[in-house]
């Protein structure tokens, strides 16, 4: 399969599952919220991973557009997940209802505000303006040899390196996982999302062929990612909590204790490791 065909295949059913999840979130959902931002974060690692392919203003254009997006569902996405991290704290000694009006409020005023801009003209423009780049952006028809060979080159041979330069990146990066602060890690964590994200494609793609260890590189990335997203979850519902004060209301979050949170690390650190000791991937032995 040519990266060309590869790359469109896996952006519009990204963005199929994007528009899928529409409805369901202008109404409140909070796990069509959760799916709509997944599908948009896998959208986004697509158009990064195939970036040399698709590079161009169009590009530049449409991941404004994603940009745009994502900050919309992400902020609400965090109120989401902080009721209901204070729900499981709570759930032994219950809250009196005032404790959660302020973050209740809030959560409703952002899904409030989340549906006006899923119904506005600009979300439109933009499902449809990136519907058209991905079947007939510029990318597929940039003249030049340089440009041909990309969009000809097996999908396979080219994701090898890809995987491997990210898979690189993320080790070097993951040494450090101890001493980073919160928002270091966070970065950490996104990398490590779009090598999953990408792993998983790719997978789906060659389903009755696969890559060579790519279920054990898939385990631990995703037990990483679990710790990591327990600390952020964290760090976010706390920085939630302070702005919400600020502004005068009654909002508290309990943070992680330290044992839990150097439990989270250490997890996370393990599952590293054993990255360190795997095979770099391999592609498909055939087509």
């Amino acid at each position: 399969m040519a990266c060309e065909s590869a790359f469109r295949i896996v952006a519009h059913r990204a963005l199929a599952d994007l528009t899928a999840h529409h409805e369901a979130t202008c109404n409140g959902d909070p796990a069509a919220l959760h799916d709509m931002r997944i599908a948009l974060t896998r959208l986004r690692t697509a158009i990064l991973f195939f970036s040399p392919m698709v590079a161009g203003p169009q590009r530049t254009r449409i991941r404004h557009e994603l940009k745009w997006l994502n900050s919309h569902l992400g902020t609400v996405r965090d109120f989401d997940v902080a009721i209901e991290r204070l729900k499981a704290i709570d759930k032994t000694q219950p809250q009196p209802a005032r404790y959660y009006r302020s973050w209740d409020t809030k959560r409703a005023e952002g899904h409030r505000q989340l549906a006006r801009v899923l119904r506005s003209v600009r979300y439109r423009r933009m499902v449809k303006s990136s519907s058209d780049w991905i079947e007939n952006g510029s990318w597929s028809t940039k003249q030049g040899k340089p440009a041909a060979r990309e969009r000809a080159a097996p999908v396979a041979d080219y994701s090898v390196g890809k995987l491997a330069r990210w898979q690189q990146k993320l080790l070097k990066k993951s040494r450090k996982l101890l001493q980073m602060d919160p928002e270091t890690r966070h970065r950490l964590r996104l990398l490590n999302k779009k090598l999953t994200y990408s792993i998983e494609f790719l997978t789906d793609l060659f389903a009755d062929k696969g890559f060579s260890g790519q279920r054990a590189w898939l385990k631990y990335l995703r037990k990483a990612q679990r710790s990591l997203g327990q600390l952020n979850d964290d760090a976010r519902g706390h920085s939630l909590a302070a702005a919400l004060q600020r502004n005068g209301a009654t909002a508290t979050m309990r943070v992680l204790s330290p044992k839990h949170q150097k439990r989270l690390l250490r997890t996370a650190a393990l599952a590293y490791r054993k990255l360190e000791g795997l095979k770099s991937f391999q592609g498909p032995t055939h087509f």
